[in-house]
């Protein structure tokens, strides 16, 4: 079980997330391969353009500037079926096929042979009602995060979507803001397969997220 590692106001928290919000959607883009700089997303961010990127790569990151104003604006709604699909309406806006709606074909993931199942309505929500039924602490939000990944429910963008999902709860809550440097794309893609590939190596890559991807506020 992780300790909360912080324990922010929720007024801490969203300052902590506005003043950061440039440099998490960079990480984010970051982790999805585009070769952007932080001053090149701080331009996209303002309604510039960078030349060098392509149309999908530009949505990839204003679609992420559009769902984390969203999710700020709605910090104090419940998590539900509805809210994580319009998150992922926003995330996959013009990029993916039926943005905000479940996957009805099969996938295949990079880096392994493991195949997501089909999931089902029932499947997203048992994970959110075990996450509401429990005590909301660093450790059960970092559970919610990764078992969303895992279950695949939308036919792409599951990993950005999951992740401000759980800084949604994160932020409501005080615990902090995940991101995922560069520095540690590579390890966090490793233990996030062993995880797909088999359910006991959650702890492994939740202790991974909580070490080096939990910032917040000390006091």
């Amino acid at each position: 079980m992780l300790k909360n590692k912080y324990n922010m106001t929720q007024e801490q928290n969203i300052f902590l997330a506005k003043r950061n919000i440039i440099d998490v959607i960079w990480k984010s883009a970051l982790l999805e391969g585009i070769p952007v700089t932080f001053p090149e997303t701080q331009t996209i961010y303002e309604g510039g353009n960078v030349a060098h990127l392509g149309i999908d790569q530009l949505q990839i990151i204003n679609n992420l500037k559009h769902a984390w104003r969203f999710c700020l604006a709605t910090i104090n709604d419940k998590i539900d079926n509805n809210y994580i699909s319009s998150i992922h309406a926003l995330i996959g806006n013009n990029l993916v096929e039926n943005p905000g709606k479940m996957r009805i074909y099969d996938v295949s993931m990079g880096g392994t042979k493991w195949k997501p199942e089909l999931p089902t309505k029932e499947s997203l929500e048992k994970i959110i009602g075990n996450y509401n039924k429990s005590e909301i602490t660093t450790d059960s939000i970092i559970t919610l995060m990764c078992k969303i990944m895992k279950l695949q429910f939308f036919n792409d963008g599951n990993k950005r979507t999951a992740m401000l999902v759980a800084n949604h709860e994160l932020i409501k809550n005080g615990k902090g803001i995940i991101s995922i440097a560069e520095e540690y794309k590579a390890e966090f893609g490793e233990k996030l397969i062993s995880y797909y590939e088999n359910d006991e190596k959650i702890e492994e890559l939740k202790n991974f997220i909580y070490t080096n991807c939990l910032d917040g506020i000390k006091e």
